[in-house]
């Protein structure tokens, strides 16, 4: 990390997001196959030929604007997700140095890294699998505290009361209509949030999820058959999000 440090700024800004391009590259994979039921590990082939593809057809982004985003053995279209999460992956690294240079600013980008397939896998298939979860509660527990200058006392209190409020809130959902009203992963992920911010910023972070998430609920309402009241919202995206932004807010509100 000392060596991170190091970094003239704009140097900073560049490796990171350099970083956050090769992960992104990981991460798509990840969120398209593992859902599928096969193997994260497996050698990468195009999806229309399924010819094995080569070291230079898998530099992130690089190779797709190179080969105009389709194979270079069958001209079939590549999906373009795998382009959009490197984007977004390589941006989460250059805006946390650009605002937080130094070690707080790669614990940022490695937060907001994690909560990425934890955010897709929950937005296209409700999904937020419990070892993406527990990695995130482990490396915040471990990691976090320079972030935000949160003792480790006050993370585990974070994650034990983020986690108990969600469960609680799905529970007196669940009784009072009768069905689950959130899935089983979303105390889980608010826990391991709760490990990375600490108790003080989770109801920031609850807040700005909550709002997320009934802003998508009014925009989507017209575009499906069900009643708003049952739509099942990706809860778990909005809290990624919240908890990627409260980082900084949390930091200028309380004057840190």
């Amino acid at each position: 990390m000392s060596v991170l440090n190091a970094l003239p700024y704009g140097w900073g800004v560049g490796f990171a997001a350099l970083v956050g391009l090769i992960l992104g590259s990981f991460i798509a994979t990840m969120v398209l196959r593992w859902p599928a039921g096969r193997s994260v590990l497996g050698r990468s082939r195009c999806d229309g030929c399924q010819k094995p593809l080569a070291p230079w057809d898998l530099v992130p982004l690089l190779s797709a604007l190179l080969s105009c985003g389709r194979c270079r053995q069958c001209g079939a279209r590549i999906d373009p997700f795998h382009s959009r999460v490197e984007i977004t992956s390589a941006l989460i690294g250059a805006l946390a140095l650009a605002i937080m240079p130094g070690l707080s600013g790669w614990l940022w980008a490695l937060l907001g890294w994690l909560l990425l397939p934890l955010a897709l896998l929950d937005a296209r298939h409700l999904w937020l699998p419990d070892r993406l979860n527990a990695v995130l509660a482990a490396a915040g527990l471990l990691l976090a505290g320079p972030l935000m200058g949160t003792l480790l006392l006050d993370r585990w209190i974070g994650a034990v009361a983020g986690g108990i409020a969600l469960a609680l809130v799905a529970w007196a959902y669940r009784r009072a209509r009768g069905a689950h009203g959130m899935g089983g992963g979303d105390p889980k992920l608010v826990a391991a949030i709760g490990a990375w911010l600490g108790w003080q910023a989770l109801p920031l972070v609850l807040m700005l999820a909550s709002l997320g998430g009934l802003a998508w609920a009014l925009v989507t309402q017209g575009k499906g058959d069900q009643p708003l009241v049952q739509r099942r919202i990706p809860f778990g995206l909005f809290a990624s999000i919240a908890a990627f932004a409260a980082v900084p807010l949390w930091l200028l509100i309380s004057g840190r």
